[in-house]
């Protein structure tokens, strides 16, 4: 993988063995609930990540966008689809959303050299 994908997977799995390390019951139930969120059910996988995807987008959160870009990449989304998931992000969130938009689209470049 590139640069900016390795980094940003090495520290999430960093960080989140510490957080789940402290056994929390809290924490651990909310990453149980995400995990449970994103499996098949009425909507697809893919349909969820893309979800997941603009609404991190609008909330402008750049590690959330970073997962889900790189699990929209893995459900086999293409990057048509992608560019429409930022215009409705960017639609949504308004030109605020335009920065992360930029992030994005860098670490999607770098999603497809793999």
């Amino acid at each position: 993988m590139g640069k900016l994908v390795d980094e940003f997977n090495v520290y999430r799995n960093k960080m989140n063995e510490k957080i789940l390390a402290s056994n929390n019951k809290v924490m651990k139930r909310i990453y149980s609930l995400d995990t449970l969120t994103y499996q098949e059910g009425a909507l697809s996988t893919k349909t969820k990540e893309m979800l997941g995807l603009a609404t991190s987008m609008v909330l402008r959160c750049d590690d959330c966008i970073k997962y889900h870009l790189e699990k929209c990449y893995e459900q086999g989304v293409n990057t048509d689809e992608v560019f429409e998931i930022f215009g409705v992000a960017n639609l949504v969130g308004g030109t605020i959303v335009i920065p992360h938009t930029r992030r994005a689209v860098e670490y999607w470049e770098e999603l497809k050299t793999q």
